[in-house]
């Protein structure tokens, strides 16, 4: 696997033939420089290049199948992707330089004028053959866009494997090469580690990590929602609880749709504060967008409405059933228009540079899916602009975009677990079942019979680059406010200082400590505002440790002693309590146990 550098270079090699006859990008960017570099000195028949959605991936293919047509390496391209949509983004930036692909191929004869064809895996998945004849007949160059959906199905899988199989040359892409299940994925290698587990291995990876640091992306600001959620179940019961706190999957999926119920209040609230993001961000930023991913038609009408009661201009509805969803989007791409709404067919993918701030409204739980979700959001214009994306407080999700730099492999043995007495193994289970919803669908959350009743938004936390800042406050208070103000332009370091402050201030005003920025930030380790997620992960485990030796001990149920020790230091449950709470817990726990000895 190779990883890019930060070599500043951005001009072709001496190998590449520039513009004639065919055309190439004017410019690539160092990391895609590396990528042609390692392919042409590889000449490999597969490639497997993973790059952070936003990086460019589309520039970097077109210009090696320009190399390779003009080499006459290969005769014709055929461009594999997700969706109707992107299949004709692609032939449309393959024009642009020179590479004419037929989106509306379906069979027969291709016309002399073209150079390939643009397909997606559903429609490789129903006529196989008519590829394999294709590929077979010319030397052919498939370029495999985000090719973890050929594991999508059994048969997309088997159906690529068929028809592409010989292929000259096959170039795999994708942001997110992980998946949830096991389904190998066609023309990528894997390879054993050191506890046996096969991973899927990349020729050339290009993280979120490395393209920050290259102003090839944007930093991304997650802000959280909690708040209380009451619904009825099937059997009448009426269930209260607060989002964000450790439940069973019933009640997380339960909690989490009431919360993105359109006739509560939680939705009308985020999408206040989302709008009031923007607002700050187009101070700047003149032309950002905003986008809601919603999780069924139904809600994404009903969050239109919303928008428009709020903003008081319409908002971009897109649907994936609607034969002008295309246009919808690209129209909204190249206007001023402030919110657009949609299903699933822009989580990936889509270009819209512009999107700036966007609402998680999906109950879609997969890493995979919020990784391409984000995305949308990430894709650099030029340096200093900042993506905010509004979250429900789901600590599967929390745990997403705290992990936004981790770079992942697709794994096909599922690891050996860890013992019973493992403090996590519990909420690990619970996170593996989310991750099996398939990612087309809510899966089975859909099917789980109950009633919204009511909700509120209770604004939670901000995450940044690993870290943790903010308060709970009421949606509208001045603490919210203090980071939807956050100025649109920063740079990625200006923005984990300003957190900092802000977050300084916000203890030193509930604490009535002086407000000096420069004093706040010298407060002990104890009370200093930023603590990383590593270190509450740490704290957290540890308290369930001692709660554990404790039950053994003491005769009681975790559940009792987690309450008593809330009754008597105060705050909200350990997923959302602070370094401080959590602290004060392990002491009196560790108190307790000694006294019982």
């Amino acid at each position: 696997m190779t990883t890019s550098t930060s070599s500043t270079s951005h001009h072709l090699s001496p190998a590449f033939p520039g513009r004639a006859p065919w055309g190439t990008a004017s410019k690539l960017r160092a990391w895609q420089q590396a990528a042609m570099d390692s392919y042409l000195q590889q000449q490999p028949r597969d490639f497997l290049a993973v790059a952070t959605p936003g990086a460019g991936k589309t520039t970097f293919a077109l210009t090696l199948a320009s190399w390779l047509l003009h080499h006459h390496v290969v005769q014709q391209v055929t461009v594999v992707a997700p969706t109707e949509h992107l299949k004709k983004q692609w032939a449309e930036a393959a024009a642009r330089i020179g590479i004419k692909l037929d989106p509306d191929y379906s069979a027969g004869p291709l016309s002399k004028e073209y150079h390939g064809v643009a397909v997606t895996y559903a429609g490789v998945g129903v006529r196989p053959m008519l590829h394999r004849n294709r590929v077979e007949q010319r030397k052919t160059l498939v370029i495999l866009d985000e090719i973890h959906h050929a594991g999508d199905s059994r048969s997309w899988g088997e159906a690529c494997q068929e028809a592409f199989e010989p292929a000259t040359r096959r170039l795999a892409l994708t942001g997110t090469p992980f998946r949830s299940d096991t389904n190998p994925i066609p023309f990528v290698d894997y390879a054993e580690d050191g506890d046996g587990v096969r991973r899927s291995v990349a020729d050339y990876t290009y993280g979120y990590g490395n393209a920050l640091g290259d102003g090839v992306v944007r930093p991304v600001i997650f802000l959280s929602y909690s708040g209380n959620m009451r619904w009825r179940t099937k059997s009448g019961d009426e269930i209260e609880a607060r989002l964000g706190e450790p439940m069973t999957k019933d009640a997380v999926s339960q909690a989490w749709r009431t919360a993105l119920d359109p006739h509560g209040e939680w939705m009308p609230s985020v999408l206040g504060a989302a709008d009031r993001r923007l607002s700050e961000v187009r101070k700047a930023v003149p032309d950002a967008g905003g986008l809601v991913i919603a999780s069924d038609q139904d809600s994404a009408r009903a969050y239109a409405k919303l928008l428009r009661e709020v903003t008081g201009a319409e908002a971009t509805l897109v649907l994936s059933d609607d034969s002008g969803a295309s246009q919808r989007i690209e129209d909204f791409r190249s206007s001023q228009a402030r919110w657009m709404v949609a299903v699933r067919m822009v989580s990936e993918g889509v270009d819209v540079p512009r999107l700036s701030v966007g609402v998680y409204a999906t109950t879609i739980s997969t890493p995979l899916f919020f990784a391409q979700a984000v995305g949308r959001f990430v894709r650099s214009r030029r340096r200093g602009e900042t993506a905010s994306v509004f979250l429900p407080t789901i600590p599967m999700l929390m745990t997403f975009a705290h992990e936004m730099e981790v770079e992942r492999d697709h794994v096909l043995d599922k690891p050996k677990k860890d013992g019973e007495d493992d403090p996590y193994a519990e909420e690990a289970d619970l996170l593996k079942e989310a991750e099996r919803e398939q990612d087309e669908d809510t899966g089975d959350q859909d099917e789980l019979p109950f009633e919204a009743l009511e909700s509120d938004a209770v604004f939670d936390r901000v995450m940044y680059d690993g870290a943790e800042f903010g308060m709970q406050a009421h949606p509208g208070s001045d603490e919210e406010q203090d980071y939807l103000g956050i100025p649109g332009l920063l740079e990625p370091d200006q923005v984990q200082t300003l957190l900092q402050k802000r977050q300084a201030r916000q203890i030193a005003h509930s604490r009535k400590k002086p407000d000096s920025d420069a004093d706040l930030l010298e407060l002990p380790a104890d009370r200093r505002p930023v603590v990383t997620h590593k270190e509450l992960l740490e704290l957290r485990k540890q308290l369930n440790g001692l709660v554990g030796a404790y039950v053994h001990q003491s005769g009681k149920p975790h559940g009792v002693i987690h309450n008593e020790l809330r009754r008597v230091c105060g705050g909200p449950t350990s997923a959302e309590a602070t370094a401080g709470q959590l602290e004060q817990r392990i002491a009196k726990v560790r108190e307790w146990a000694t006294r019982m000895k």
